[in-house]
């Protein structure tokens, strides 16, 4: 009898607009693969044809939406990435990395957008039927060096504008939301890249080991 195809580990980055996430990708790419893991990478919104265009509406400056109407925009694109990149990936015994997860819709359409956190958790059952990331880096850091940082590097999209208020409240339902679950490693995003880099590659070793 052939031995069952040992399920793949599941990643998600999380934090603020300008928490430098997506800094830290290569460096996560080459670890895994330097490690001889197999894995996929991809991002919410998008990840697929659909998911894409989803981000694009979503992102937009001009693009006016009910809370409602966002929160579902998110979920239908995540649902998309689960059914067509996520699930294969993990079945197939491939780790798969995604540069944010549901987490952030509790952070940005919850805290921010007060969308009551109930509601997320009802579609968050019904899409992801209780899957959750094996690992949940969140890069945490004040919002005034987050907002330094954007400034420097490119044009803000619809989240990133909002007003100061807002991406504190972002933070706040991040933090609350880490705190108590073990899946999550809170990392101090306001120090040296190679800091942060050390931090990561222990998360990732001590994952790697309970494989």
């Amino acid at each position: 009898m052939a031995l069952e195809q040992q399920r793949g580990r599941f990643i998600s980055l999380e934090g603020i607009d300008g928490a430098g996430k997506s800094t830290h990708l290569t460096f996560i790419r080459d670890w895994l693969a330097q490690h001889g893991v197999d894995a996929v990478f991809t991002r919410e919104p998008g990840g697929t044809p659909l998911g894409e265009k989803i981000r694009e509406l979503l992102l937009a400056v001009d693009t006016e939406a009910s809370l409602d109407a966002e929160t579902l925009l998110v979920f239908a694109s995540r649902q998309q990435l689960l059914h067509s990149v996520i699930e294969p990936a993990l079945a197939a015994g491939q780790w798969l990395v995604s540069d944010r997860f549901t987490d952030s819709t509790f952070a940005f359409q919850g805290g921010g957008r007060g969308v009551p956190f109930e509601r997320i958790a009802e579609l968050e059952q019904w899409v992801q039927h209780g899957l959750q990331p094996d690992l949940t880096l969140l890069f945490d850091l004040p919002l005034e060096v987050a907002a330094e940082r954007m400034s420097k590097t490119r044009q803000l999209d619809r989240f990133e504008q909002e007003k100061a208020d807002f991406h504190v409240r972002v933070r706040e339902a991040y933090l609350r939301r880490a705190a108590g679950q073990p899946r999550f490693a809170v990392l101090d995003a306001s120090r040296s890249i190679a800091e942060i880099q050390v931090d990561i590659a222990a998360c990732l070793q001590k994952l790697l080991e309970a494989a």
